[in-house]
């Protein structure tokens, strides 16, 4: 277990006009463990009701218990810093990308060397997906190119990309037009799609069969720096760059109704660098969490988009959902920050733990 330490804080509560709480630091004792991390979080993901991956600057993917602050593995094994952790719920396997230009396979419960290794981008890795049944990975770069790979084998199934106006497309795959530069890639649950947001503005939706090009959104203003897909796999959120509160907004999609979009999310002043739907519990109506650069993680009603809550934290980074109350948050200069939703009387966001 990470060595634990108290520490309190006495910032309190401002309430803005619209009547949602926007706190400043947490009201009670912050538990602080040591951090699992050596630099700066760079993805965080759930793996199962107690678990959590992460990646860092420090080029290690860690598996941690969120309750305690444990460690209970660490990999060490690509060459540059990680990019994006993945993993199927409750599986026992672990994905991560890199800068290194690969994309790697851990084991839970296997050695401390990768169980399988993904090479084939020109760029770094900035999308990682991996299918429900953690049996196909989807993987996209800074170099224009998405591909399918077989999990158990490692082979790359398919490669779709466009360079120079020359198709770039494996054999027994479409010939497609390939989206500039992914930032994000998230898969659909119980369906063969694909979410992907890129440099170009767009949210696109592959069909992973054939890696197609299955609709293209409206285009926003600003480049899409994240996704996220409802558990019912029928809406999806996307957030947005942005400065001085132009952009920086989040936006519902409705993947059935692939016309429009449905709602945007607004109160953020730089780019809202994250973006997670939270299973339904606490609030009366689905709600959606987004982190920006302009420090702050705020709490969405899904439905009526209005602000529930907003809790101020330095170097708040990327988001994972644990459950309906418990959000993990990639610090970007403080390692993964535990936040807990509660509803005393109104819904209130605060940090509860580092480590």
């Amino acid at each position: 277990m990470g060595k634990l330490q108290s520490k309190t804080n006495l910032h309190t509560s401002k309430y803005r006009a619209d009547g949602s709480a926007e706190k400043t630091g947490p009201v009670r004792g912050v538990q602080q463990y040591s951090p699992v991390h050596a630099d700066a979080v760079t993805s965080v993901a759930a793996l199962k009701p107690d678990l959590c991956v992460s990646g860092g600057k420090d080029k290690s993917v860690v598996v941690c218990n969120w309750t305690s602050g444990a460690v209970l593995r660490r990999f060490v094994g690509h060459e540059r810093e990680i990019t994006k952790v993945t993993c199927a719920l409750d599986s026992k396997r672990v994905f991560s990308a890199s800068r290194d230009k690969t994309a790697m396979m851990w084991e839970l419960h296997g050695t401390s060397e990768p169980r399988q290794h993904f090479p084939g981008h020109d760029l770094v890795v900035t999308g990682l997906a991996v299918s429900p049944d953690a049996s196909h990975l989807c993987t996209g770069s800074r170099d224009n190119t998405v591909c399918k790979w077989d999990v158990e084998t490692g082979e790359r199934l398919c490669r779709a990309g466009i360079s120079r106006n020359l198709a770039d497309v494996s054999p027994g795959c479409l010939l497609i037009p390939s989206p500039p530069q992914v930032t994000h890639l998230c898969w659909v649950p119980g369906e063969p799609y694909v979410i992907q947001a890129s440099e170009d503005k767009t949210i696109r939706i592959w069909d992973s069969r054939e890696l197609q090009v299955a609709h293209t959104f409206l285009g926003k203003r600003h480049i899409q720096t994240c996704c996220d897909v409802s558990q019912d796999g029928r809406y999806c959120v996307s957030s947005s760059g942005g400065f001085a509160g132009e952009g920086c907004e989040a936006t519902l999609w409705d993947l059935r109704q692939t016309r429009s979009q449905v709602r945007e999310y607004r109160g953020h002043l730089q780019t809202t660098a994250s973006c997670v739907f939270l299973p339904r519990g606490l609030a009366p109506a689905p709600v959606i969490a987004t982190s920006s650069y302009d420090r702050k993680v705020k709490i969405w009603d899904q439905e009526s988009g209005a602000c529930l809550a907003t809790l101020y934290l330095e170097g708040a980074g990327p988001l994972a959902a644990c459950d309906a109350s418990t959000l993990l948050c990639a610090g970007f200069n403080a390692g993964v920050r535990l936040l807990r939703l509660s509803s005393r009387p109104a819904l209130e966001l605060e940090e509860v733990a580092a480590f």
